[in-house]
C-alpha cells in the first residue's frame, strides 16, 4: 500500500548551511510516526518545509489521500497545504488568547468554509447555516478532547495542558489527513502527558495519521508505530520502537543509556 505521505530526498539549504540532507520519510494511513533527534537536528525545519513555511531546495513532498491521485506539496503556501490535508501545532503555543475556546476552534474551520465576502456581510441563509454547522462541529471536537465545559472561557485563562489540547482541537477542525504535532508534551507535567498520550491514541483510532516531533522518550515509545531518528539534517536510523530502543547508536547518541527506565 502506498504511503499517505512520502518524503523523498528532501534537502533544505540556508546559504552555505545544509539543514536537511536528502531526507527520506514515509507515513502510512492511520499510523503514528515519531521524528526524534537532538536540538538542531533539523526536525522543525522539516515541519516548516512540509507545511509551506519554507520552500525546499530539492526533493519531493508527496501526499496521496486514500483513493486519490498523488499531490506534490512543494512550493504551496501554508494555507494551501492546510487545504490539502496537513495541519500542525507548534513548539510554542499559538492560540488567540483573547478569543474563547470555541472561537479558537472555529477559526481552524475557516479553510473549509464556503462563505464568501458578500455572504458574510449580508448574512444570507447559506452563510448562517454554515456558521451553525461550524459551531456544532467545533463543539463536538471540544467534547472529544475534554474541553467542552470550557468552551466560553478565554483561551488565555486555560491551564497550560488545556491550551496544548486546544491547539490540537483547532488543528482537527481543519479536517486533516495528517496531524503534525511539534513537541506536544513540552512543558507538561506527568498527568498532562498521560492525558495527551490517551488523546493522541483516540485521534489515531479515528483513522487519522499522525507525525510527531517529541523529546519525551516514554511518550514516543508508548505511542509510535514507526520512528525516524535524525542528526544534522540526516536520517541515521528508522524502525519500530523496539528496534530503535535496541539500536546502539541511537541509545548512545539520543536516548541515553537508561532507555529501559523510560
Amino acid at each position: 500500500m502506498d504511503p499517505i505521505l512520502n518524503i523523498a530526498g528532501l534537502t533544505m539549504d540556508f546559504g552555505g548551511i545544509r539543514a536537511l540532507d536528502h531526507l527520506d520519510l514515509r507515513v502510512q494511513q492511520g499510523e503514528i510516526v515519531a521524528l526524534i533527534g537532538p536540538n538542531g537536528a533539523g526536525k522543525t525545519t522539516f515541519f516548516n518545509c512540509l507545511t509551506g513555511i519554507y520552500t525546499p531546495t530539492s526533493g519531493d513532498l508527496l501526499l496521496t489521500p486514500p483513493g486519490q491521485n498523488t499531490r506534490r506539496l512543494n512550493g504551496l503556501k501554508p494555507n494551501k497545504v492546510t487545504r490539502q490535508g496537513l495541519a500542525r501545532t507548534f513548539q510554542n503555543i499559538r492560540l488567540f488568547p483573547n478569543m474563547t475556546v470555541l472561537e479558537n476552534v472555529m477559526i481552524g474551520r475557516h479553510c473549509r468554509s464556503r462563505a464568501k465576502v458578500l455572504g458574510a456581510i449580508f448574512r444570507n441563509r447559506k452563510t448562517v447555516q454554515e456558521e451553525k454547522e461550524i459551531v456544532a462541529l467545533s463543539l463536538s471536537i471540544l467534547e472529544k478532547i475534554g474541553l467542552a465545559d470550557m468552551h466560553a472561557e478565554f483561551a488565555k485563562n486555560l491551564p497550560y495542558g488545556a491550551q496544548r489540547r486546544l491547539e490540537i482541537a483547532r488543528a482537527l477542525a481543519t479536517e486533516p489527513l495528517i496531524l503534525l504535532l511539534d513537541e506536544p508534551a513540552a512543558g507538561m507535567n506527568p498527568q498532562e502527558t498521560l492525558e495527551l498520550d490517551e488523546l493522541i491514541t483516540v485521534i489515531r483510532d479515528d483513522g487519522l495519521s499522525i507525525l510527531l516531533i517529541e523529546h519525551d522518550m516514554k511518550l514516543v515509545m508508548s505511542l509510535s508505530d514507526h520512528i525516524f531518528v535524525m542528526d544534522y539534517g540526516k536520517k541515521i536510523a528508522e524502525g519500530n520502537p523496539e528496534e530503535i530502543r535496541n539500536n546502539p547508536e541511537v541509545i548512545k547518541a539520543y536516548l541515553g543509556e537508561d532507555i529501559d527506565d523510560a
